[in-house]
């Protein structure tokens, strides 16, 4: 797009926008077209490359992969011999391989199809000459020096795994310009006092469209109806459907919608924030004084394949024999489970209609209270248009499924976790039982 063609897209008036008009399908060219831009409506600076949390801490173990995609792009995390995490491509620089059934031993990533070796160097700058001490080639170490395995900048903090993500992975992590500090996306930056709260925390995957998820979790008016019989929470419910008074605020870091009952003596009800790229935090009722904080972290894995980490901050039942003993972790997985299974239809389908192009400025209408929606899809459609993700790592129809076959290991589209934590309640349930009755056996 030229400068004068960026001036006049970006002369439009919001009232010329296409809400929710968002077939985003990198295949189609003419999605991202000038006919399609939608003026952004908020200063968000930011875009759609950049620090995303990829992961919990603790799904990357010593001397195991953690294998995922971001945008197509099949990518890896792992821990060296300092156990600093590794975010590097997929890819072995001797003959294209994967790593999928490699190995880490001493810190240092093994190839399986000829056992090269790379180890870290420095202060994460690089990874190190390829080892292959067996291969016979009399210019073998001028070769070794030269080669090296592509990464992104990749930081560790509050238990999640982030990384820079720009669609271009390089050999040397100094070569990265980083354009937004990592600051701009964590909760504590926004005033949320982490160590005051202790969290549950489950991984969910989703075969749907990335940006829908994050829609469905800005989104206030379907929790009641969708979610009303399954949130433990009374004011939250089918019977009790209302409306709120409610103030946006577009700064350049976030997104915020406060929701305050019509009824001033109750007070706020929920504060949503959107941190582009990726994250959405929801504080139930005052920020300075929620007594749970929600915070949603969405990764694009690849089309139509997205993961979610979902952390459950509490100021309550901080007591670990206590929450143990009420089985309180199986308790809140169970219930995590429930709403994402709850919503899983509705986001594939919504999907599907985004893709066939029916989801159209005439097929929907968007209400007031869809503000928080309506600022996201502008913003989002102008970060596509600007950074175009998915034209990083295009698939087409003759490229291999690998990817896209692999199991994905969470629920709602993997219900094997879900299975588990029923069984481990009711396998729980029956110890509790039995130990106390054993004890009474004995005593009489």
């Amino acid at each position: 797009m030229s400068q004068e063609e960026l001036k006049q897209f970006n002369s439009l008036n919001l009232a010329d926008s296409t809400p929710m008009n968002q077939s985003i399908d990198s295949k189609s060219e003419s999605l991202l077209s000038e006919k399609t831009a939608i003026q952004p409506s908020n200063q968000l600076e930011s875009g759609l490359l950049g620090w995303y949390a990829t992961c919990s801490s603790r799904a990357v173990k010593r001397d195991e992969l953690y294998l995922f995609s971001m945008y197509n792009e099949p990518l890896i995390l792992y821990r060296d011999k300092d156990l600093n995490v590794k975010c590097i491509k997929d890819m072995c620089p001797h003959r294209g391989a994967s790593f999928t059934g490699g190995q880490i031993k001493e810190g240092e990533l093994i190839c399986p199809y000829h056992g090269a070796r790379f180890s870290s160097k420095g202060e994460c700058t690089n990874l190190d000459r390829i080892t292959c001490s067996h291969i016979v080639d009399t210019n073998y170490d001028n070769y070794a020096k030269k080669i090296h395995l592509s990464q992104y900048p990749c930081i560790e903090k509050n238990g999640y795994i982030y990384i820079y993500y720009t669609g271009k992975a390089k050999t040397n992590l100094s070569d990265f310009e980083i354009n937004y500090p990592l600051e701009n996306s964590l909760a504590e930056s926004y005033g949320f006092k982490i160590s005051e709260y202790e969290y549950e925390e489950v991984t969910v995957d989703f075969k749907a469209d990335w940006a829908r998820i994050i829609e469905n979790h800005l989104d206030i008016l379907h929790i009641f109806w969708v979610h009303g019989d399954t949130i433990p929470d009374k004011d939250v419910s089918r019977n009790i459907i209302t409306s709120f008074n409610q103030a946006i605020t577009r700064e350049a870091r976030q997104i915020q919608s406060k929701y305050n009952h019509k009824d001033k003596s109750k007070g706020e009800f929920i504060t949503i924030k959107f941190i582009p790229p990726g994250r959405v935090i929801i504080y139930k009722g005052e920020e300075e004084s929620s007594r749970y904080v929600q915070v949603l972290d969405h990764i694009p894995l690849a089309e139509n394949r997205a993961r979610v980490i979902v952390r459950h901050y509490r100021r309550f039942m901080k007591n670990k024999l206590l929450t143990n003993l009420i089985l309180f972790k199986n308790l809140q997985h169970r219930v995590f489970y429930k709403v994402f299974s709850e919503d899983y239809m509705i986001l594939k389908t919504q999907s599907f209609n985004q893709q066939m192009g029916y989801i159209e400025k005439d097929n929907v209408k968007l209400l007031g209270e869809d503000k928080m929606v309506q600022y996201y899809w502008d913003w989002l459609q102008n970060a596509l248009i600007k950074d175009r993700p998915w034209e990083l790592h295009p698939t087409n129809a003759h490229t291999n499924t690998v990817h896209k076959d692999m199991e994905m290991l969470y629920p709602p589209e993997n219900p094997k976790l879900a299975k588990s934590n029923q069984r481990a309640i009711a396998m729980k349930l029956v110890i509790r039982l039995i130990v106390p009755l054993g004890l009474l056996l004995l005593i009489l």
